[in-house]
């Protein structure tokens, strides 16, 4: 029998990823890593103002390298072999584009405006914006376009990062025909068909970042999104109505693209998703499983039967979109936003001091893990030390990006371990206030998965979780399950599998870490979550008594 290949491409925050793999068998037969250069040297970004942005053509030149990279490690049968790519992107990731679909910050005029790029999902600069549409969605006596998102719109999504770009740019605002997610646009790219009017909209990004639902006739209405800002005037008819499901084709790759790739010329590609969905895809996910996609920040992915969520509508989460992850189901998406972030932060911290030079470098590739190590000797609790994990904001359960991390209990006593240890725990009681969330809202959790960096890597992380959860954790075999899931959607989408569900049986890659919840470490996680949660509630409560003074 002839064998038959696939390559899914996985851009994370910091790098591209990409694994060639067998449709029968899933086997990853090779995996490249390109790193995003502009990124990693800190340009177009502002930490202190919460602004990220990345450069187009960062993501081309990272593409480019890691398919050939990967086409390298194969043989040439192989590499004729391949009949199907498709792309998963973080998100919302989303860049004004011309006429063309080109990405402003590719036209020459352009090159150097940050605001002519991606507004990656961490940037939060446009947290006015984001409390504006919710408030319209409320108040303006139409439909509210907020409901099937959780009924609060954020800052790290489309409309908001779309309306903070046209009113703090009007040269960007002048030459914007339409407004584009990086998983559109890549595919896109590929197969020729950037015009906007062409391309096809991912129903994943669509339907939990720019209020895309079938329900309401696709996008919010022109009325609505004038009533916002008059700077939208006209915005809705540059966009797009339908959107499309991950097993879809879009077509061919180009012939240019084809060169430049290595590949052969009649390789299909599918629309793309986000990260998260297509990753909970490689992770083997099905109805009433948790799949938790751990990396800068974590995205929770809950899959449920349509006619079992029918018109129920869950708050405080990223969305419920029919089709973001496989046709035929509803899927959830809640998650964290500063998790290895949060992590790395801490031990930038401890780093200050330390000289520039290989020696610095040294040691910071050993700081985290030796942290781990201490801090998994320290008790539930670490001696009284606690935090929020609200670093980068709180993405859920109820957005909200004005909110700031916190550290309670400290004295003169308290160690790095310790404290690195709270941080730990409050990633994983956070996660827990995504759970409860969900259960509230009569969705069932039957298991939890986990993939990303984090999961392999964090074994402290991993166990302190499967306690406050008290049930398993599984993490997936694949280091790069994102990738894996994406080449899933690629052998649907080029026809060699009738749908994901097939694909994950014939490619699953399995486990190979398991965690179980140890009884008197959930017992004592009881209690200190109760007390997160009420350190959480003072944390809000300061904020709304400093927004009623500030007002005065």
């Amino acid at each position: 029998m002839t064998r038959t290949h696939v390559i899914g491409v996985d851009f994370g925050s910091d790098s591209c990823r990409c694994v060639i793999a067998d449709t029968a068998t899933g086997e990853e037969l090779a995996s490249a890593v390109a790193a995003f250069p502009r990124w990693a040297a800190g340009l177009y970004c502002d930490p202190t103002q919460r602004i990220f942005r990345q450069h187009p053509q960062d993501h081309l030149d990272a593409l480019t390298q890691v398919v050939r990279a990967a086409l390298s490690q194969v043989s040439p049968e192989v590499r004729a072999s391949v009949r199907g790519l498709s792309i998963a992107t973080t998100g919302s990731t989303s860049v004004p584009v011309d006429e063309a679909g080109c990405p402003l910050a590719l036209r020459p005029a352009f090159a150097e405006n940050p605001n002519a790029m991606f507004l990656m999902w961490k940037d939060h600069s446009a947290t006015r914006e984001a409390e504006q549409i919710t408030t319209a969605a409320r108040t303006w006596g139409g439909v509210d376009y907020t409901a099937h998102i959780g009924g609060v719109y954020s800052a790290e999504w489309y409309w908001a990062n779309l309306l903070w770009v046209f009113r703090h740019d009007a040269q960007v605002r002048e030459a914007t025909a339409s407004w584009v997610e990086h998983c559109d646009w890549l595919p896109a790219e590929l197969t020729g068909t950037t015009a906007p009017g062409r391309m096809r909209r991912s129903r994943c990004a669509a339907g939990h970042k720019a209020m895309w639902n079938e329900g309401h006739g696709g996008l919010p209405s022109q009325a609505f999104l004038s009533h916002i800002d008059p700077l939208l005037d006209g915005i809705r008819d540059r966009l797009y109505e339908e959107t499309w499901t991950a097993e879809t084709p879009i077509g061919a790759l180009t012939p240019a693209w084809a060169g430049r790739l290595g590949l052969p010329d009649d390789v299909v590609v599918g629309v793309g998703a986000f990260d998260a969905h297509m990753g909970a895809v490689g992770a083997g996910i099905r109805h009433h499983t948790l799949v938790k996609i751990m990396g800068t920040s974590t995205c929770d992915i809950v899959l449920a039967p349509t006619d079992e969520i029918a018109d129920r509508v869950v708050e405080g989460i990223c969305g419920q979109v029919d089709g973001s992850v496989m046709a035929g189901a509803i899927g959830l998406e809640a998650g964290q936003s500063a998790v290895g972030d949060a992590f790395a932060w801490f031990a930038r911290v401890l780093e200050w001091p330390l000289p520039e030079g290989p020696n610095r470098e040294a040691l910071r590739a050993e700081l985290l893990p030796r942290l781990e190590r201490a801090a998994a000797l320290e008790p539930p609790g670490a001696h009284g030390v606690a935090a929020l994990d609200w670093l980068n904001g709180r993405r859920t359960p109820y957005a909200d990006q004005t909110l700031h991390g916190a550290l309670f209990g400290l004295s003169l006593g308290s160690s790095a371990p310790q404290l690195y240890r709270a941080l730990v725990e409050a990633t994983a009681f956070g996660a827990k206030a995504i759970v409860d969330r969900f259960t509230a809202s009569g969705v069932r959790i039957d298991e939890v998965l986990a993939i990303g960096g984090v999961a392999r890597k964090s074994a402290l992380l991993m166990q302190i979780q499967a306690d406050v959860f008290d049930q398993r954790i599984r993490v997936a075999k694949s280091d790069q399950a994102v990738a894996l899931g994406a080449a899933m959607c690629a052998a649907v989408a080029c026809g060699i599998h009738a749908d994901i569900p097939a694909a994950q049986r014939a490619m699953a890659c399995g486990f190979d870490l398991v965690y179980e919840p140890r009884p008197a470490e959930a017992e004592a996680y009881r209690a200190l979550f109760r007390r997160y949660m009420e350190m959480g509630a003072l944390v809000e409560g300061m904020k709304k008594e400093k927004a009623i003074h500030d007002a005065a």
